[in-house]
């Protein structure tokens, strides 16, 4: 069976599902949640949209209390998951969007949209191969089942309520990462830092610090209002916007400078891939803030995050051969003279880590800061020896359709569904060598390889499905 030629044939199709789903914003909206919408309107739509493709195509459906839901075909003792999402982060300050976030546009061979490749492309991508697998006719022996999830980005519930109710697959895969596919993903924990004595508020120079809305991602704005500051802060921040090659703004509010700082969106995975906006604006006002609460506040945050993304400072870097350096990225940070600073920092940590030891240690540097280290959730590393069966399927399968017998298997710091699988990696569907556009402005799926995906899932099924 010639899948690709399958996939090109049904390219027009394949595109227009895609611009329908990426045109639903499904970011978790709070405003919208109820008890019988858990994640708001946006997921849910994206999820519903889904399930009516399925349910049009003759397919078993199912939701799963408007948390998740799936789409099964084909018969069997064993079943085969496909693991995706359809909901999406933030699209972060929108005018740095070449193209409206939620539009679908097409432009050099690209489709432009949040979403795009995390994951509604690869999503799209693996419905495909589906419909490819069905209409070909190919006999199976296990039950496909795609697995929707709608709260990937902020947390897994949607796929931990599933599976209190439905069943685990046998084997799985996620095409929500990289070809030619991820066997070891790092742990990633939510760490919260919190200062632990302030100063009077009506003295403190810093009166509010706001940045980043979701701690998997790299804050691309940042803001703060300070007072009682020197007669050359104006031209300070110019200088040190013009040294940074930093966009900003400073504005005289009565008695209060409001200053803002751009920085540039990334995955919290590789915060080294963006300009994270808090830490700079940290790194300014920590060269002019001198009164006990403010100075502490941003002491810590230059200190711990500024130019350094593993931790060294609080003696958290750690690599292995296996997963790669730890990172962190702080991605929600604030400030109130009333209440002090807190952090939110996404953790990703390689699969040796010896966790308890570290983060002990952290504890104590960070207290001699005069921040406090809780842990606020935490997702273990996942690994799949490359001997397993399913490793060396997947791995035959993209190295036929591709021809690429160089690029090695590969780990991630993001998290994937298949860390949820008892045996289950991440397979795609980012091919070597394409830019990672994940969690930022621009985001973008290339079309030519939205169709190969297509065709290298639709060989995936058959192989590991088919009689």
């Amino acid at each position: 069976m010639d899948w690709l030629q399958a996939a090109k044939e049904r390219q027009d199709e394949l595109i227009q599902e895609l611009q329908e789903l990426v045109q639903i914003n499904s970011v978790l909206d709070e405003k919208t949640i109820t008890a019988d919408v858990p994640f708001g309107e946006g997921p849910l739509k994206a999820l519903e949209w889904l399930l009516a493709k399925g349910k049009a195509q003759g397919l078993q459906t199912k939701n799963v209390d408007n948390y998740a839901g799936h789409i099964e075909m084909g018969q069997g003792e064993e079943l085969l998951g496909i693991l995706c999402h359809v909901d999406v982060v933030p699209v972060g300050d929108e005018s740095n969007w070449t193209y409206p976030p939620f539009s679908g546009t097409i432009a050099d061979g690209k489709l432009f949209a949040r979403g795009a490749i995390d994951d509604k492309g690869p999503t799209v991508a693996a419905w495909m191969a589906m419909k490819l697998v069905k209409d070909a006719g190919i006999q199976l022996n296990k039950r496909v089942r795609m697995i929707i999830g709608t709260d990937e980005e902020t947390g897994f519930r949607c796929v931990d309520h599933y599976f209190k109710n439905e069943e685990m697959p046998t084997i799985g895969f996620a095409p929500d990462a990289d070809f030619p596919l991820i066997n070891a993903e790092k742990g990633i924990a939510a760490l919260v830092l919190s200062q632990k004595q302030i100063g009077d508020a009506t003295k403190e120079q810093l009166l509010l610090f706001n940045a980043g809305k979701r701690s998997n991602m790299v804050p691309d704005f940042a803001k703060a209002t300070v007072q009682f500051v020197s007669s050359p802060f104006e031209q300070n921040f110019q200088t040190f916007l013009s040294k940074n090659q930093l966009e900003g703004s400073l504005l005289m509010e009565g008695s209060h400078y409001i200053i803002t700082i751009k920085g540039k969106a990334a995955h919290a995975m590789e915060p080294e891939k963006g300009v994270n906006a808090a830490v700079y604006l940290a790194a300014f006002l920590q060269q002019e803030l001198t009164t006990e609460g403010s100075k502490q506040f941003v002491d810590f945050i230059v200190d711990v995050f500024h130019q350094d993304h593993y931790g060294h400072a609080l003696a958290l870097q750690y690599e292995d051969d296996m997963s790669g350096q730890t990172t962190l990225n702080p991605g929600i940070v604030t400030y109130d003279a009333t209440q002090g600073g807190n952090m939110v920092i996404s953790f990703r940590y390689s699969v040796t880590y010896p966790f308890d030891d570290k983060i002990t240690e952290a504890q104590r540097l960070a207290a001699d800061k005069g921040f406090s280290l809780d842990i606020q959730e935490n997702s273990k590393p996942h690994y799949v020896s490359e001997d397993d069966p399913l490793i060396q399927t997947l791995a035959g399968v993209y190295r036929r359709q591709t021809g690429d017998n160089e690029t090695p298997l590969l780990s991630t710091g993001g998290g994937t569904y298949a860390r949820v699988l008892k045996k289950g990696v991440a397979f795609g569907m980012l091919f070597p060598g394409d830019p990672d556009v994940m969690h930022r402005a621009d985001e973008y799926v290339i079309v030519d390889k939205l169709v190969q995906a297509a065709a290298i899932y639709a060989e995936a099924i058959a192989e590991l499905a088919g009689k």
